[in-house]
């Protein structure tokens, strides 16, 4: 069959067959990508599930203020998958089945004005809502009556507290939450809290910290992380930017490090601020990030392992010893992606002696 047009002849038969063709062509690739994607989602590693026994797993630590136990956490843990800009293999259950007691999450306003787990932007990445996750967390506490979850929430959008109150009331976590018993300042030193015992026997078995725009005097049970906290560097994208434990936030203490670095150690103005750092845990930011086009970065997958080992160049095992090495004292919380891939579970019970 042919048809003319401007004195050329045009074949229909084999237009119409190579139409046909690229459309069954186009079918194919696309069910072969998501077999494969379906492949790799089976072929994920799940991590094998820590035993009950004891407090958070170990009767060792049922004694031991929280304080003073070392916790490996799961950054961004709400973004799961094995799109770019997802940070973790397996869901929270999932980590929290594997040992993990200290949850990251970023948290901002979505387009329908819903509190979500949204990943810089909720057009990026949007994990569903916070009340949602935090029901997730409080059905796994309720089934496990013997463990102490922390979480740290961003507030990017510095968002009201009153809005993150109403999302743990609708998950029923009231019952759960953890706060202060000193109402006047809703600060503890390090060195006075409670054992995860008393927070198991008192029911108070959910930490919760936030960046900024924590309001302890009318939410109590979210803390401000930087009156507890200073954090090392992040949007790390070397091995070599590991080779250091620097204090990156808060402000005031950085600011302070700073000008006493080179002071005489036998002054008052180093001892002061020696005695300032002194009041507060650390966390070290362990996540490698690769730089892609126009600065966006995306979490490393490609050598996870290497960064999550237990020792080499740029794992998690040799800037823990650093910074234990740095500031005479093991960091509380050390956050990394994709946790299963490498030996941070081993890692976290290696630190806290109960390997």
């Amino acid at each position: 069959m042919t048809i003319r047009f401007r004195q050329k002849e045009i074949r229909i038969q084999p237009l119409l067959n190579f139409c046909v063709l690229a459309i069954i062509s186009l079918y194919l690739l696309v069910t072969s990508i998501c077999s494969i994607v379906a492949q790799i989602t089976l072929l994920v590693d799940h991590p094998p599930v820590q035993k009950e026994n004891g407090c958070n797993g170990h009767p060792a630590l049922c004694d031991r203020p929280w304080s003073n136990i070392t916790h490996i956490g799961a950054h961004d843990s709400a973004f799961v998958g094995i799109m770019p800009f997802e940070n973790q293999n397996v869901d929270v259950t999932t980590q929290l089945d594997a040992g993990i007691r200290f949850l990251q999450l970023q948290t901002h306003r979505n387009h329908f004005g819903q509190l979500a787990l949204c990943h810089t932007h909720c057009i990026m990445e949007d994990a569903g809502l916070l009340s949602a996750y935090l029901s997730t967390v409080g059905e796994w506490l309720d089934s496990h009556p013997h463990e102490v979850v922390t979480l740290l929430l961003t507030n990017n959008d510095r968002l009201n507290m009153s809005t993150y109150d109403a999302a743990y009331t609708a998950a029923g976590m009231q019952k759960h939450v953890f706060h202060p018993s000193n109402v006047t300042s809703f600060w503890i030193s390090p060195t006075s809290w409670p054992t995860l015992g008393e927070l198991i026997g008192n029911g108070t078995r959910l930490i919760s910290f936030m960046d900024y725009g924590a309001d302890p005097a009318h939410v109590p049970y979210i803390l401000p992380e930087f009156s507890f906290f200073w954090e090392t560097p992040f949007d790390v994208t070397s091995w070599s930017d590991f080779d250091s434990c620097d204090i990156n936030r808060p402000d005031a203490l950085l600011k302070s490090y700073k000008a006493t670095t080179s002071a005489d150690p036998s002054s008052p103005a180093f001892k002061t601020a020696q005695q300032q750092r002194q009041q507060f845990m650390y966390i070290v930011n362990h996540f490698l990030d690769t730089k892609l086009w126009g600065g966006i970065m995306v979490p490393d997958r490609k050598d996870v392992a290497k960064t999550n080992a237990m020792r080499g160049e740029g794992s998690v095992g040799a800037q823990v010893q650093l910074c234990s090495d740095i500031w005479g004292e093991r960091p509380w919380g050390v956050l990394v992606d994709y946790f299963e891939k490498g030996q941070v579970v081993k890692l976290q019970n290696q630190l806290n002696g109960v390997d």
